[in-house]
């Protein structure tokens, strides 16, 4: 991934995080995947007053691509309003290992715009996939 990929995709991720609809944890996110079209589809979390119904930023950044034909993506950059480093939670983390290309990078974002790029291996070890699906005996 260039840099050049690399700033466009964190520009799309804190536009994304602009549009987060969170009325109730005032939390926003935002997140933009690039995807092996090479086109960028963003998301941003958008809460539900049954907060089961909530949608993480992530999930709706990888299946706008899925929607669209997508099977592999090659980054997603995340961002919150949080100092640390932004992170998916397990559920996305899940979401994401499914349609992650080998090369999948993840751009965990700060609100100032520094990067921590992380593998899928770093972000989910020990996936279950797949082939976790075929491996039975």
């Amino acid at each position: 991934m260039t840099e050049k990929q690399q700033e466009i995709l964190k520009n799309a991720a804190f536009n994304a995080q602009a549009l987060a609809y969170v009325p109730y944890s005032k939390f926003r996110v935002g997140a933009a995947v690039l995807a092996d079209d090479g086109q960028i589809y963003t998301g941003c979390n958008i809460e539900n007053s049954s907060y089961g119904a909530t949608v993480c930023a992530e999930q709706v950044a990888v299946l706008k691509a899925v929607s669209t034909g997508v099977r592999k993506i090659h980054a997603l950059a995340v961002v919150t309003d949080a100092a640390e480093f932004a992170r998916p939670c397990g559920i996305c983390r899940q979401v994401i290992s499914e349609f992650a290309a080998d090369d999948f990078l993840l751009l965990a974002l700060r609100p100032d715009g520094e990067v921590l790029l992380q593998s899928m291996v770093d972000l989910l070890p020990g996936a279950f996939g797949a082939d976790s699906l075929n491996s039975r005996t």
